[in-house]
C-alpha cells in the first residue's frame, strides 16, 4: 500500500469520526480538534476519550489528539493516563509551550519534582515573566529548601512591580524559612505598609514576634487582624495560644469559645476551654468541655489531670481519684522511657570521653529508675577514668547500701570484690 493510499484512508476515517461527532453537535461542521474542544467544554470526557482512541487507531502521531486525551483523563481524575498522554503530546512536539506546561504540571501533581523542575525551568528561560511557570518552579525550590533560588525569582517579579505586596510576602516567607527572622520581619512590615489588610503578613509577623519572645506585640498584631476579618479562626487560635502560654486564662478561654462556636470541636480547643473554666473556678462547666475532649482522646494526660482537679474542686473525690489514676497510668511508661533515654545518652557521652556529662546523665536516670547498677557505673567512672577516690568511695558505698536495702541477685563473690575495692580506696585515697 502506498503512502498516498494510507493517507487517503486515514483522511476518510477521520472524516467519518468527525461526521459522527458533529452530527450530535447541531450539525456544525468544525475541525476535529475544535469538536473535541467543544466536547471538553460540555464535560463529555468519556466521549472525548472514545473519539480520540478511535482516531489513534489510524493516526498515532498527532500531538493534538494526545493533548486532548490528556485533558479528558485529567478531568476524570485518571492522573496516570493523563500524564502518559501529555508526555506523548510533548514528545511529538517538544517546542509547544502548552504541552510542556501541562506535562510539567502533571509531573508536579504526581510528586515527580525533578522532571517537573526541568520543564518549568526551560519554560521560564523562554518567558521569564510568566508567573504561572515561576510559581511552580519556586514551589519546587521551596520544597527542596533552595530558598535563595526562589528569592531570586521573586525579586525579578518585585523589580517589575515594586508595589505588589504578594511578592514581598513570598520573599518574606523564604527568608523566614532560611532562619533570618529579622529581615523577614522587615519584609512583612513593608508588605503590610503596602496593604494594611494583608492577613498573610499579619499572621507571619505574629509568628515572628512570638518566636522572638515578643508575645505582647504578636497579640497586638493578631488583634488587628481579627478587626480586619473576625471570621478567620486561625487568628483566634494563634492569639489564644499566646494568651494560654502567658496564663491569661480568661482571655484564652474567650478566644477558644469563639473557635468552638464556629463549629470546630477539635480536642485541643475543647480541652483548652475546659482548662480555662477550671482555672476560673468554674469546675462544673469545665467538666462539660473536658469530658468532650476526653471522649475524643482518653489518653491525654492533661485532660485527665484537669478532670481530676475539677472533680476535686467539687469535692467528688472518688471521681477525682479515678482521673488522677488515669494520669499516672498514662505517664508511667513515658517516665520510664525518659530514664532509659538518660541512660542511653550517658553511655554515648561515656563512649565519647565526656565523663562528667555522662555522670550527670546517669544521675538524672537514677532519679527516675533507682537502678543500683547506675551507682556502680558512676563509681567506676570516678575510680578508673577520673581518678577521683572520694567520689568513687561515695558511689561504691551507695551501690552497697542500695543492695542492702532492696536485695538483689548479685553474687557474694562480686559484692566482696566491691567491698575490698572500697576498703582499699579508704586506706589508699591517692590511688
Amino acid at each position: 500500500m502506498t503512502l498516498k493510499t494510507k493517507a487517503m484512508k486515514s483522511k476518510i476515517f477521520l472524516s467519518i469520526i468527525l461526521a459522527l461527532a458533529i452530527n450530535q453537535l447541531a450539525g456544525q461542521e468544525l475541525p476535529i480538534t475544535q469538536t473535541l474542544d467543544l466536547m471538553l467544554m460540555q464535560g463529555q470526557y468519556e466521549k472525548v476519550i472514545d473519539t480520540c482512541r478511535q482516531i489513534q487507531v489510524y493516526d498515532k502521531v498527532d500531538p493534538e489528539i494526545y493533548f486532548r486525551l490528556g485533558l479528558a483523563y485529567s478531568n476524570i481524575l485518571d492522573e496516570d493516563r493523563s500524564l502518559e498522554n501529555f508526555y506523548q503530546a510533548y514528545s511529538l512536539d517538544p517546542d509547544n509551550k502548552i504541552y510542556s506546561f501541562m506535562l510539567a504540571k502533571a509531573y508536579y501533581g504526581k510528586g515527580k519534582y525533578k522532571p517537573a523542575e526541568q520543564l518549568f525551568h526551560h519554560l521560564s528561560s523562554i518567558d521569564s515573566m510568566n508567573w504561572g511557570y515561576a510559581s511552580y518552579l519556586t514551589s519546587i525550590y521551596m520544597l527542596y529548601n533552595r530558598y535563595d533560588e526562589a528569592i531570586d525569582i521573586y525579586r525579578r517579579f518585585l523589580k517589575n512591580d515594586s508595589t505588589n505586596f504578594r511578592y514581598l510576602d513570598k520573599i518574606g516567607f523564604a527568608t523566614l524559612k532560611k532562619g533570618d527572622h529579622e529581615y523577614a520581619t522587615d519584609l512583612y512590615t513593608k508588605s503590610l505598609s503596602l496593604n494594611n489588610r494583608n492577613l498573610t503578613a499579619i499572621k507571619n509577623l505574629a509568628y515572628l514576634y512570638s518566636a522572638n519572645r515578643q508575645s505582647d506585640t504578636a497579640i497586638t498584631i493578631l488583634t488587628r487582624g481579627i478587626g480586619i476579618d473576625s471570621t478567620d479562626m486561625s487568628l483566634y487560635s494563634m492569639r489564644a495560644q499566646l494568651y494560654y502560654a502567658k496564663n491569661y486564662n480568661k482571655r484564652a478561654l474567650d478566644d477558644y469559645l469563639v473557635i468552638l462556636s464556629s463549629g470546630d470541636s477539635s480536642e485541643l480547643y475543647l480541652k483548652r476551654a475546659g482548662i480555662g473554666y477550671c482555672n476560673n473556678f468554674q469546675p462544673r462547666i469545665a467538666i462539660t468541655y473536658l469530658m468532650e475532649a476526653y471522649k475524643i482522646d482518653s489518653s491525654d494526660y492533661e485532660t485527665c489531670s484537669y478532670l481530676g482537679q475539677s472533680y476535686f474542686n467539687l469535692s467528688e473525690m472518688e471521681r477525682s481519684i479515678y482521673y488522677y489514676k488515669k494520669v499516672i497510668n498514662i505517664l508511667t511508661p513515658i517516665y520510664k522511657q525518659l530514664g532509659m533515654s538518660y541512660t542511653l545518652m550517658a553511655e554515648s557521652q561515656k563512649g565519647n570521653g565526656m565523663y562528667q556529662d555522662a555522670i550527670a546523665s546517669f544521675l538524672r536516670a537514677q532519679t527516675i529508675s533507682d537502678n543500683p547498677d547506675i551507682y556502680m557505673i558512676i563509681a567506676n567512672l570516678y575510680d578508673e577514668q577520673l581518678n577521683d577516690s572520694k567520689n568513687a568511695i561515695k558511689y561504691y558505698q551507695a551501690f552497697l547500701d542500695n543492695i542492702k536495702r532492696t536485695g538483689g541477685t548479685f553474687s557474694g563473690k562480686y559484692l566482696d570484690s566491691i567491698k575490698d575495692r572500697l576498703e582499699f580506696l579508704k586506706t589508699e585515697p591517692n590511688k
